[in-house]
């Protein structure tokens, strides 16, 4: 396993966060990669899909939010976090200015990445992959969370599970189509939030993580001209 870079990303005049910058040779895309809200970007799950990107030609950047950066269980303000997936994506950009950019993360971490964007438009961004995307509280099913998604004015996509407890899957898919073609929504079968699968499915998680990759690199291409 290739050992990432470890980088300092500025915020704001009082707050910085660690981030870890993993490039390939060849870079056919950069993902600034946020992570979920229970655990940071040194997560198994983020280190091995970010791992199986670089095995894609996808450079990845994984960041703290501040609130992870401290210790801290209660995540950010949203204003906090948008302002962190700002810098994350600018450092990203920075690094590979002639590459196409994407962003997004796991859970909360795409979340947050959506809003900022349907706030205020990242320069350069090409668009947004959610790694389970988190559409509503385990056992409130609902729409809310989503209703941000129809001021993103580029692509996503929604790498979601059949068993994610956060997001009930014909909700999801009704999201999915009123969003239009610019949204792609792709299903791995027996995978949970965390995109665990029982054995019984007749896959690994690791396997799953794979699948996961090739199909973010693949969406990425399609939309790398």
């Amino acid at each position: 396993m290739n050992p990432p870079e470890p980088l300092s990303l500025t915020v704001n005049d009082r707050t910085t966060v660690s981030a870890l910058w993993l490039l390939p040779s060849r870079p056919r895309a950069a993902y600034a990669f946020a992570h979920g809200a229970g655990a940071g970007m040194q997560h198994d799950f983020m280190a091995a899909l970010s791992q199986a990107l670089l095995e894609q030609a996808v450079a990845t950047l994984r960041y703290q939010f501040p609130y992870m950066e401290r210790g801290s269980k209660r995540p950010d303000t949203p204003a906090l976090a948008h302002a962190t997936v700002r810098a994350a994506v600018a450092a990203a950009r920075g690094r590979l200015p002639d590459v196409p950019l994407f962003a997004g993360g796991k859970s909360f971490g795409g979340r947050m990445s959506s809003q900022a964007q349907a706030l205020a438009p990242m320069p350069g961004l090409r668009g947004l992959a959610f790694v389970g995307f988190p559409l509503h509280p385990a056992g409130k099913p609902g729409v809310e969370r989503a209703a941000h998604l129809a001021d993103v004015r580029v692509p996503l996509l929604f790498l979601q599970g059949t068993r994610d407890e956060l997001a009930e899957l014909g909700l999801l898919r009704g999201v999915v189509q009123g969003l239009g073609d610019g949204a792609t929504l792709h299903i791995e079968e027996d995978a949970d939030h965390a995109f665990h699968v029982r054995a019984r499915s007749g896959r690994t998680d690791a396997q799953v993580v794979q699948a996961l990759a090739a199909t973010m690199a693949a969406w990425f291409g399609e939309r790398a001209s």
